[in-house]
């Protein structure tokens, strides 16, 4: 079955509501991602299947839904099984490929990127669309979570975007 942009866009926010997502204390000064961004089959097809994976174990240098993800583990994970592209286990190494994208250009698909260990594009994630993105987040709260691009933690992390070109 396939949706429209704005019906998958209405059924990720109606999911990402019930999901483990982190309370939205919105940084007002964050620039926000058109809410109306169109999204293709393929987009489509990888944010339903990673979407699917909300909930799994977060494991440092995770690989799999049975051991658990870390972040760039999940992010190779969902493009190779969803799209049939092969990336990289190592958020710096995800980082250089596609094409580099601003915040405002973030379409459902994008990767974000944060520096959470005090270095660049430390941590990985797969926007979902309306400031949301889905990631393995961390050891501390333990599995793959959707959370909000606005919120302080996030918006002052923030390292860039990239765009991956996804074959329909």
């Amino acid at each position: 079955m396939r949706f429209s942009s704005s019906a998958l866009l209405a059924i990720l926010l109606a999911i990402s509501s019930f999901v483990h997502a982190e309370s939205p204390m919105a940084d007002p000064v964050a620039a926000e991602a058109p809410a109306s961004a169109p999204v293709t089959e393929k987009s489509q097809d990888l944010l339903l299947y990673a979407l699917s994976l909300n909930g799994t174990a977060y494991k440092y240098g995770g690989r799999s839904i049975d051991s658990g993800f870390d972040c760039s583990g999940f992010v190779a994970h969902v493009f190779r099984q969803a799209a049939g592209l092969a990336l990289p286990h190592n958020a710096h190494a995800i980082s250089q490929n596609g094409e580099q994208i601003t915040k405002t250009e973030l379409k459902p698909g994008d990767l974000v990127f944060f520096n959470t260990l005090r270095r660049a594009f430390s941590h990985v994630g797969i926007y979902l669309g309306d400031n949301r993105f889905i990631h393995a987040s961390s050891s501390s709260s333990g599995d793959v979570m959707v959370s909000d691009l606005t919120q302080k933690y996030w918006s002052t992390r923030f390292n860039g975007a990239r765009r991956l070109a996804l074959s329909e």
